[in-house]
């Protein structure tokens, strides 16, 4: 559960140009964990191709934002998600270096954002629909990534499990930035559109491709491991056990945040602490070392 603390008035979003060695950091990065240690690694193969197409969206948003408030949020938002998807790059290419070849996954993903989701040949009102209903996805998406976000910040079984700490400073500050700026997408698609049955009919294709690509990506992981080198069978079940130990986001807790999400009074900012993630953000070793 979420530290509850004062929430900060008139917030500007900025990125911070944060830098992460990964020379140190083991393959199972939670000790004796493999399989708590790639479904939360499915994120890295997902996360640079998924940002990388929310900042082109968003780009093209631009034009239409008649509010300035908005329209600042927006340019945050976008400057945050460009770094977020530089270091989850460089965490892929350190699996690389350790033997985990991820690119034939990541290309599939990449086909999902830049191929299913990507830009058509549209012009018009066509154009325009087409693009609302992206933003739509957009904020389905930050919904989860919102919640995971304040899901890692009070992950403590990770700590107790003995996690790699570089790799939960990457986590975290991540995660922080989500809680931060968890309302932009939702804004937008309100101060754009805003239709409610848009909104459903966006989560529900959210949730159906996130699950597959979350079992598939954890398939894949599990099987091209050289040390597990498929000796376990991945996939989302083995969210029974690693859920409730703490280690991955319980289904139960990301499940009753979709049925807040359905709601017409639904708020993303009654998800997570902005005072909690900023609180973090002036601890992170990444985030101070940015600012000096």
């Amino acid at each position: 559960m979420s530290v509850q603390l004062p929430e900060p008035e008139n917030l500007v979003l900025q990125a911070r140009d944060v830098r992460f060695d990964w020379s140190d950091v083991p393959l199972h990065w939670i000790p004796g964990d493999p399989v708590a240690t790639h479904l939360i690694n499915v994120l890295h193969m997902l996360l640079p191709a998924g940002e990388e197409w929310f900042v082109r969206v968003f780009k093209e948003a631009v034009p239409y934002i008649k509010d300035d408030r908005v329209r600042e949020d927006v340019l945050g938002f976008i400057g945050q998600e460009a770094m977020h998807a530089a270091s989850h790059d460089g965490v892929l290419d350190h699996f690389i270096e350790q033997g985990l070849d991820v690119r034939p996954f990541v290309r599939q993903v990449e086909y999902v954002f830049e191929g299913l989701l990507g830009d058509r040949d549209l012009d018009g009102e066509r154009k325009r629909a087409w693009l609302f209903e992206r933003i739509c996805i957009v904020a389905a998406i930050e919904h989860f990534t919102g919640v995971l976000g304040d899901w890692i910040l009070n992950a403590r079984a990770l700590d107790e499990a003995g996690a790699d700490p570089t790799m939960l400073d990457l986590l975290r500050w991540h995660g922080a930035e989500e809680v931060e700026h968890r309302h932009v997408a939702h804004d937008l698609y309100m101060h754009l559109d805003g239709s409610y049955g848009k909104r459903l009919r966006a989560m529900g294709e959210t949730i159906t491709m996130l699950l597959t690509l979350w079992h598939r990506g954890h398939r894949f992981l599990m099987a091209a491991d050289p040390v597990v080198r498929g000796r376990i069978k991945g996939g989302v079940h083995h969210l029974r056990r690693t859920g409730p130990a703490g280690l991955t986001p319980d289904r139960r807790m990301v499940g009753a945040s979709v049925l807040r999400y359905l709601k017409r009074s639904y708020s993303p900012l009654n998800e997570g602490s902005t005072s909690q993630a900023l609180s973090y953000l002036a601890s992170s070793p990444a985030a101070r070392a940015a600012l000096r």
